[in-house]
């Protein structure tokens, strides 16, 4: 299998995040990378880097005024007399279709950021752009002829919508290899075992029905995103029954996780794709800092072996887990599973 990640994908490095209201240690660091890597390479995959695609395919999914937001506004920020060395937004619309769009780099951070925990830094651009270009070289290769693939994503990227950067994520990566693949005319469905609901991917596709969505997760009841993830979303207008969420309860292990893979999984067989897409999110641990679910590394192997039970090609998108011991152990144990 071969894994995709280019170097500048290490340069954003965010210092802190808002969590209930304390600052704390931005956990999506870019040593997150050395430990997949190692991962990746215990499972036999061959690293190799991506080409550039332009923002072409960046812009199939996220809105022109979102793109150049992201790529400004950085510069904008240090404009302000006192700005903090990072973007981060201190108001926020109610994203009311009538609310005007402000010209202030302020009022635009917090139109294009729904939380505090995105920073924008010189950085972050074009290691959001280098990871959105691991995972368009990923679905080209399986459009070439590759069985399955792994794109090292970092930052991550499902919880980021058309037009908003949220919980770690600015450009939707899975999204973007998704619509890639779509242009090419080949049948999706997307499958999010992160921790957190994905819930960018699922606003991006929810009123569409060439894009099948399914998440697992913990409940958002009490839970990051709150909003969104809820099982009673099953999609809108064309898309109404083409969205699945399988929220767990907080500290469900192994049982519980990969019976909601197999159902989400038996969906996805209805669904009858060319390509599956895995938002791999590992952070579904029971080692993860986050410790929101309880999934084992054994668990891992066999979710690996749920997600690609069917004969179609897999695509494999990086999304959460973050630094622990087992981090690594995790996602070559997913990989396994998927039959490197």
């Amino acid at each position: 299998m071969k894994a995709v990640y280019h170097p500048a994908q290490r340069a954003h490095y965010p210092r802190n995040f808002l969590s209930s209201g304390a600052p704390r240690t931005n956990p999506e660091q870019p040593e997150r990378i050395d430990a997949l890597l190692q991962g990746a390479t215990a499972a036999g995959c061959e690293c190799i880097e991506p080409d550039d695609f332009g923002l072409a395919p960046i812009a199939a999914v996220h809105s022109p005024e979102y793109i150049d937001f992201l790529a400004h506004i950085h510069t904008r920020w240090q404009r302000i007399e006192g700005a903090s060395e990072e973007v981060v937004p201190n108001v926020h619309p109610n994203r009311d279709p009538d609310a005007g769009y402000p010209k202030s780099a302020v009022g635009q951070a917090g139109f294009h950021m729904y939380d505090t925990s995105c920073p924008v830094s010189a950085d972050t651009f074009e290691s959001a752009r280098w990871s959105a270009n691991s995972a368009l070289h990923a679905a080209r290769l399986l459009h070439e002829g590759e069985r399955n693939t792994y794109a090292l994503c970092r930052p991550p990227g499902h919880h980021a919508s058309r037009d908003q950067a949220g919980g770690f994520c600015y450009f939707n990566n899975s999204a973007i290899a998704a619509q890639w693949l779509r242009d090419q005319g080949w049948r999706t469905a997307i499958i999010d075992v992160d921790l957190h609901h994905g819930n960018g991917t699922q606003s991006i596709f929810y009123t569409r029905d060439d894009v099948l969505t399914v998440s697992i997760h913990a409940d958002p009841i009490r839970y990051y995103p709150f909003y969104w993830g809820h099982a009673n979303e099953r999609g809108a207008g064309a898309g109404e029954g083409y969205n699945l969420n399988l929220p767990l309860a907080r500290q469900s292990g192994d049982e519980p996780y990969l019976a909601a893979i197999a159902t989400g999984m038996a969906r996805i067989a209805s669904f009858a794709p060319d390509v599956v897409i895995v938002a791999l999110g590992l952070d579904a641990s029971v080692h993860d800092p986050f410790a929101g679910l309880a999934v084992t590394t054994r668990g891992f192997e066999q979710a690996g072996e749920l997600c690609s039970s069917l004969a179609v090609p897999i695509l494999l998108v990086q999304e959460g887990g973050y630094l622990c011991p087992e981090l690594s152990d995790n996602l070559t144990a997913f990989l396994t599973g998927c039959g490197v």
